[in-house]
């Protein structure tokens, strides 16, 4: 969703999402815009009106790309409007923590996953993820703004959040900021859990993934798949020296680096390898 926009006449009010998130038609535009502020649809009414200087509204959002409005309005006849007003108020935390600009898609998606994350609990249906330790690693920031949008959820739906929510949920905010679609954030979560256990096979060992050692190895491979992604050549300086000095992993950096170039398809450096072999000789030797 785009910027504010200008105009002097009030928006008109379309649909109370929430105490806190109201839907607005602009006057110019004719076009709907998601406002949220602190108490401003309390004791409001659809076909009233807010002044576009209303102190109380503290974000502004509209969706840009017509594709994304018909979605919108689609899942606004589907989800619960409770609903929508708390991943309203998530995505305005998002903004307001980390960045306000924000892969519009978000509106549509974060909404209907939560829809049915809800409904699985209220039907004591599990919920399983297997890329928590990974989601934890990789996105530190995102799954710490999602334990608080966790909270949120809890307390407007009287619901325990497991774990393994807050790890789908962070997902989705980083997907927002990095505009990058959810399901390929997904893909690069599984990925790096496949290769975290090629490693544990080749090296023999389990990897302790409350290690510090284990967090720098995976924002690592996150690095190393968006430098593979963009081409960007890094250079090691002691990669004349690494594969005489650690032959025990070496194999192992390479092995993984294969997989990396298979799912990516591009080649990756032998610069690559070498960092990749001395974080898995830190990892599993922990020289001094």
């Amino acid at each position: 969703m785009a910027g504010e926009g200008g105009q002097a006449r009030p928006y008109t009010i379309t649909r109370i999402l929430n105490h806190n998130v109201v839907l607005v038609e602009e006057f110019c535009s004719s076009q709907e815009i998601v406002l949220f502020g602190k108490g401003i649809g309390y004791g409001i009414k659809p076909g009233e009106t807010v002044q576009i200087t209303d102190a109380r509204v503290e974000k502004r959002f509209r969706l840009d790309q017509e594709h994304h409005q018909v979605q919108y309005q689609a899942m606004l006849n589907q989800v619960d409007p409770a609903v929508v007003g708390i991943a309203e108020e998530i995505i305005a935390l998002v903004a307001q923590e980390i960045t306000p600009v924000l892969n519009e898609h978000v509106h549509v998606a974060l909404p209907d996953h939560i829809h049915f994350a809800i409904y699985r609990l209220r039907n004591g249906l599990e919920i399983v993820n297997p890329f928590l330790f990974e989601v934890q690693a990789l996105y530190p920031k995102e799954y710490l703004l999602a334990g608080r949008a966790g909270e949120m959820i809890q307390k407007a739906f009287s619901l325990g959040i497991p774990e393994s929510e807050i790890g789908f949920l962070a997902l989705h905010i980083h997907a927002a900021v990095s505009h990058t679609p959810v399901n390929k954030t997904v893909q690069l979560t599984h990925w790096t859990g496949e290769w975290v256990s090629l490693i544990e096979e080749r090296a023999q060992q389990q990897i302790d993934r409350s290690s510090v050692d284990y967090v720098r190895l995976i924002t690592h491979l996150r690095f190393t798949v968006e430098r593979v992604q963009q081409r960007k050549p890094i250079k090691n300086p002691l990669q004349d020296r690494v594969k005489a000095m650690i032959p025990d992993v070496y194999p192992i950096a390479e092995a993984l680096c294969a997989s990396i170039a298979e799912k990516l398809g591009a080649s990756v450096p032998e610069d690559e390898v070498g960092y990749l072999a001395l974080h898995l000789y830190r990892m599993f030797y922990r020289p001094n």
